[in-house]
């Protein structure tokens, strides 16, 4: 049973320090968490599974991420007119 809390935990912590930064870095993500590199990673892949965060850098190292509710509201009335 732990280990399933620690699977919900993770992301969880990872969820708190993405709202807190707005786009941070794998880095900031774990100074803010104290996570681990691999489970910091881990859990930013699930968020983006779930659709929670966006990772817009395209690469492996490096990654930046947002939180797609404050992209969303950032979007909002810049869509192209038709």
């Amino acid at each position: 049973m732990e280990q399933q809390g620690r699977r919900v935990g993770s992301p969880l912590r990872a969820y708190e320090a993405l709202a807190y930064q707005r786009i941070p870095s794998l880095t900031g993500i774990r100074k803010h968490t104290g996570l681990s590199f691999p489970v910091a990673s881990a859990a930013m892949d699930i968020l983006i599974k779930q659709g929670v965060a966006r990772e817009f850098t395209g690469r492996r190292m490096a990654r930046l991420f947002a939180y797609r509710e404050y992209l969303a509201i950032l979007n909002e009335g810049t869509e192209a007119k038709r």
